[in-house]
């Protein structure tokens, strides 16, 4: 059943405009400029929450970061988003023609909507045009493309010529599923014509090299998750609305999408009623596939039990993973190549207590070790699923040792705090340090 009005959902666009703050923050370790395709439209958003708090985190250690990412309507062409200034560039008008990007991310809309692929030279020419713009009239340090088409192709375009480092971190998704042959030389190029390529898992990595072998400057940095503790009160509020008597109370949260395998989870859950009547499910997160999701739950019997939130804040996601008995990831491999590149949910999951239930595709299998931290299903297996979960229902000691480890191993390897601390340390080994103190003590310009 839906539960939209449960948050505040991320399509609420407040469209009254905010007057920007004056800048106070002085240079200390250098500037750079993040380019994006997916970056959160206004405060609350959950779109791509993770290129936020790389920024956010690395301001902390004293660099200044810079956003610059798609217009989408609704949101501002300037902005500051949890004290990081963005600028957002037009691509079409009206706004509403905007549509590459965001609602779950432009392969996705590709995918839904062919027409999107029209709006594509628009898009890329404008990013092209917007990121040698700033690169030329304000003085950074650093470039830093997220995702290796377009942005690490525009950005080796337009810093190599200026002699400004190029970082391209590589998510996945542009290595996974973006494989048509035509797309190889213009990847290439992106990888071979910055400083250095980072990727979030071992699995990115292998993907990259075979697409670019032989590439001197592959570091391999997780994104990170936060580690703040969750409101006790809202978990316990959380856990009282959803869970159905002794539970479980089993948890997804991410796109609603075919590749994230929800409808196993939904599977799952009507093959486990029988040994644990009381068996429930929360849904976080939307996609294009919501309403087909939705409708199997009706057409298997479990719509009582099975909750579909819409997004949420992020800030609210550690309270579902901690109101949560146990936490379902089950991926697919996409039609279009696509795999899960790293998994934060995962992370998320076990930081706050709970076990996690995976397949064992991409970079997941870095994270989630079975029976160590973890436990793994093939995809597509609804009947594992149903038996990993009674497996964990029926032994809370392998739960609880399952999540001992897999903590630990979030704490040294996954957090924010390392992969901001990675990222700057990378920054500073790339930036001549003259550059640096040239720009040490100027206040950052108003975007």
């Amino acid at each position: 059943m839906p539960d939209g009005d449960l948050f505040k959902g991320a399509d609420s666009a407040p469209r009254m405009a905010r007057e920007l703050p004056e800048p106070s923050r002085f240079v200390r370790k250098g500037r750079a400029l993040f380019t994006t395709s997916n970056f959160p439209r206004w405060e609350g958003d959950s779109t791509t929450p993770f290129v936020l708090h790389l920024a956010q985190d690395l301001q902390a250690l004293g660099w200044q970061v810079d956003v610059l990412a798609p217009h989408a309507p609704g949101a501002l062409t300037r902005d500051v988003i949890g004290g990081v200034h963005v600028s957002r560039f037009r691509y079409l008008w009206p706004e509403s023609l905007e549509t590459v990007c965001y609602q779950g991310g432009a392969l996705a809309n590709l995918r839904r909507d062919r027409s999107n692929l029209l709006k594509l030279p628009a898009l890329v020419g404008v990013q092209a045009a917007s990121v040698a713009a700033r690169l030329l009239t304000r003085r950074y340090d650093i470039l830093h493309s997220h995702w290796i088409l377009p942005q690490g192709f525009v950005g080796a375009l337009a810093a190599r010529p200026l002699g400004i480092p190029h970082v391209v971190t590589v998510h996945g998704g542009d290595i996974f599923a973006l494989q048509a042959s035509i797309l190889g030389p213009f990847k290439r190029y992106a990888l071979r014509g910055c400083a250095a390529v980072t990727v979030n898992s071992t699995a990115t990595e292998k993907a990259v090299l075979d697409l670019a072998p032989g590439l001197p400057a592959v570091h391999r940095i997780p994104m990170g998750v936060g580690e703040a503790q969750p409101n006790d009160v809202a978990v316990a509020a959380f856990r009282q609305r959803y869970r159905r008597g002794y539970g479980p109370l089993l948890a997804f949260v991410g796109r609603v999408v075919e590749e994230k395998g929800v409808t196993d989870l939904l599977r799952a859950v009507q093959l486990l009623i029988p040994q644990l009547p009381d068996v429930s499910a929360v849904i976080v997160g939307e996609g294009q596939d919501r309403a087909a999701a939705e409708r199997l739950a009706q057409e298997l019997g479990i719509a009582d039990r099975v909750h579909f939130t819409g997004w949420i804040d992020a800030a609210r996601v550690p309270e579902v993973m901690a109101a949560a008995d146990i936490f379902v990831g089950p991926s697919r491999r996409g039609r279009d190549g696509w795999k899960e590149a790293q998994g934060l949910t995962f992370a998320e999951a076990l930081l706050a207590g709970t076990p996690v239930i995976a397949t064992g595709l991409g970079g997941t299998v870095d994270l989630v070790r079975h029976e160590d931290s973890g436990l793994m299903v093939d995809e597509k297996a609804p009947d594992q699923i149903a038996a990993a979960v009674a497996g964990l229902t029926n032994d809370p000691a392998l739960a609880q040792r399952l999540v001992e480890t897999g903590g630990k191993l979030v704490q040294r390897q996954f957090t924010r705090s390392a992969s901001a601390g990675a990222f700057s340390q990378l920054f500073t080994t790339l930036v001549p340090q003259g550059h640096l103190a040239d720009h040490g003590g100027h206040p950052r310009p108003v975007l």
